[in-house]
């Protein structure tokens, strides 16, 4: 049943040209380099070192690697971090 009720979000999504991070309810991520990283649509943080910050979304665990890691700003819908970023990885 979940899935014919992503598959008809996404028609509409697609229909109507409206963003699929919004409709399908999915982490938006935006990397400025290897410095910075806008994580929009989160549910919450797990880990927060600065080596590693794990992220909970609706798509699993985002897990964030680097050196130096800061969060500069933790919104209810918007995370952004900084640092010397290295690897981004989901787990599901």
């Amino acid at each position: 049943m979940k899935s014919r009720v992503d598959d008809f979000k996404y028609n509409i999504s697609e229909t109507f040209e409206l963003p699929k991070d919004i409709v399908l309810d999915l982490p938006k991520i935006i990397m400025i380099g290897d410095l910075e990283l806008h994580i929009s649509n989160h549910k919450g943080i797990i880990e927060y070192t600065q080596e590693t910050l794990r992220i909970n979304s609706n798509i699993g665990i985002l897990k964030v690697e680097g050196t130096n890691l800061e969060l500069k700003t933790i919104l209810s819908e918007e995370i952004i971090v900084t640092g010397n970023i290295e690897k981004i990885e989901i787990i599901s």
